[in-house]
């Protein structure tokens, strides 16, 4: 069972009113997992759930799940509130902060790697609205695992992305053995590789990159761009 599967059956069981230990029973996922996949489903013990645990651990569980789903929406509103709406600043230093993370430190190619499509399309939509690339701009190359679809995952990082599939680099899977068995499942459309090609505009070409190598300096008091 692929990890996406695991996590949907998980939902589905939580749904039905099982609880963390009956669910790592049946599909063998440890209760931190559950713990982290779940933690916004309502939980009402069903009737087997009440038959094996008694119904006053049935409550308490119950009681101790709605407590916690309340406590994680309060903290979620608390902290939209704080961060309110992002500025082009706020997108600056947001974006430069996941290259720094993620970006290659080169100071003759720009490229950031990530398998989040949420990070993938934030660092994007940095190069567009901060830097003032155009979509044209961008080359993808995926790289997979040997359990991954590819045409699935090329169509997903082409909806992610708003990237045209003839802008996609031809795709790579990692057939190491060491690497497969810890993969598996776990990344199921791979990670996505975005390198910037200038297309005549010096600007966006090995200048680019060392800008933005100029930039970390800045922030994280280095000297990375060294000639």
């Amino acid at each position: 069972m692929t990890r996406i599967a695991a996590k949907i059956a998980a939902t589905e069981l939580r749904k039905a009113g099982h609880s963390y230990n009956r669910i790592s029973e049946l599909l063998g996922i440890s209760k931190s997992t559950l713990s982290g996949w779940l933690p916004d489903i309502p939980y009402t013990p069903n009737k087997e759930t009440i038959a094996r645990i008694g119904k006053a651990l049935a409550a308490s569980g119950a009681a101790k799940s709605k407590i916690k789903r309340e406590s994680i929406e309060l903290a979620r509103k608390t902290a939209h509130g704080e961060i309110g709406k992002l500025t082009k600043r706020d997108l600056h230093m947001l974006g430069l902060g996941l290259y720094i993370g993620e970006g290659m430190k080169s100071t003759q190619i720009t490229r950031f790697v990530n398998s989040n499509p949420a990070i993938v399309k934030i660092i994007i939509r940095w190069f567009v609205d901060v830097i003032g690339l155009r979509r044209e701009n961008f080359t993808i190359r995926i790289h997979l695992y040997p359990d991954s679809n590819v045409r699935k995952s090329l169509q997903f990082w082409s909806e992610t992305t708003n990237i045209p599939l003839s802008q996609f680099q031809k795709t790579q899977i990692d057939r190491r053995v060491n690497k497969k068995a810890f993969k598996a499942g776990k990344l199921p459309h791979g990670t996505a590789h975005l390198t910037i090609r200038a297309l005549a505009e010096k600007r966006f070409g090995v200048f680019l990159a060392r800008r933005i190598l100029g930039w970390s300096d800045v922030v994280l008091g280095t000297n990375d761009l060294r000639a």
